[in-house]
């Protein structure tokens, strides 16, 4: 699976979740760009909100808190030359039909928010671009997140799905709790939906990012800010500061080398240390000329230069037709025909 230029198959994308971190301050918002970037995110993500499409004006405090942070579209398409030009993947999770179609012209791939993983007609919209999805599994069991990925199949078909699809585990708690994070499910989730799995992490520090990729997440979401005190607004303390980006993006890198392939074969260092660390066949005695071996003359020593062990029938039986001191190794060429 490939998202921009990333492939998940050789690379795990880190993607800086700016959200609503910049409080509707846009210039904010660039400078929180570029210092993702210099911390080596990969993809910085946004939230396209339009209040009256996301809540209703019943909920005056959610709607009138979203009116605050809200960006325009020509925001949006601004955002993204900024991300173009820091040389950073610009994403932002749509909240509704007409921002994921204004948004299939400015990203790469789309973001289904734990809220929305049972919102049909948008994933139907989104599907239908063709465009990579990342469907966040927070708030939903395994059958329903089963049954999204059903549906998707049927707009695109198996393989496509396939090929398209990341499901990220989410536990929908702000903070998660290291005892609620249940990064077991990222496994499970591979093997029951057979695509490409992910986290996006809510708990405090990078220790549970880390551990997500060691167990197969080849994308991990986590929320970014600069400053984890700028305001009351709960999502900075979640967040990670740039200083924390950093060390998360070099944490992942590591665990990358760490984990290497399952099926690495010998490398030829290796072998040399075999060479060294390995047993040969040895006398346990010193054995004159004329020896018919038996076990009893037989030991097992380092380097692992001769005969290995496993190989005794090679020399059980076999007369001796030149003596062998005590520990040195007993070769073909020590035997008689």
């Amino acid at each position: 699976m490939k998202i921009d230029t990333i492939d998940l198959e050789k690379e795990v994308l880190i993607i800086a979740e700016i959200g609503n971190n910049h409080e509707g301050d846009f210039s904010l918002a660039k400078k929180m760009i570029s210092a993702a970037a210099r911390a080596g995110a990969h993809a910085v993500k946004f939230q396209t909100i339009v209040p009256e499409r996301f809540v209703a004006p019943s909920q005056k405090g959610a709607f009138d808190l979203f009116s605050k942070f809200r960006f325009n579209y020509e925001q949006f398409a601004q955002l993204k030359e900024t991300a173009d030009g820091e040389g950073v993947v610009f994403l932002s999770t749509p909240f509704d039909i007409d921002s994921a179609r204004f948004l299939n012209s400015l990203v790469p791939a789309f973001k289904i928010a734990s809220g929305d993983n049972n919102f049909w007609p948008l994933i139907e919209t989104v599907a239908r671009t063709g465009k990579p999805i990342l469907l966040s599994a927070g708030m939903a069991n395994s059958n329903e997140i089963l049954r999204a990925k059903w549906f998707i199949e049927n707009l695109l078909g198996p393989d496509k799905t396939q090929s398209s699809l990341a499901v990220l585990h989410c536990i929908s708690l702000y903070p998660t709790p290291p005892g609620k994070a249940h990064l077991l499910s990222i496994p499970a989730l591979k093997q029951r939906l057979g695509v490409t799995v992910g986290y996006s992490d809510h708990t405090i520090g990078t220790d549970a990012a880390v551990l997500a990729v060691a167990l197969g997440a080849r994308v991990i979401e986590k929320h970014f800010t600069l400053d984890k005190n700028y305001s009351d607004f709960p999502d900075h303390r979640i967040s990670m500061d740039p200083r924390d980006l950093a060390q998360l993006v070099e944490k992942i890198a590591q665990a990358g080398e760490l984990l290497g392939t399952a099926s690495p074969g010998v490398g030829a260092e290796e072998l040399e240390v075999a060479k060294v660390a390995r047993r040969s066949i040895a006398a346990s005695r010193d054995l004159a000329k004329g020896t018919r071996l038996e076990w009893d003359h037989l030991t097992w020593l380092r380097p692992g230069n001769g005969l290995a062990p496993g190989e005794e029938g090679k020399v059980l039986g076999k007369i001796l037709k030149s003596p062998v001191p005590k520990g040195n190794r007993i070769l073909p060429e020590d035997l008689e025909n």
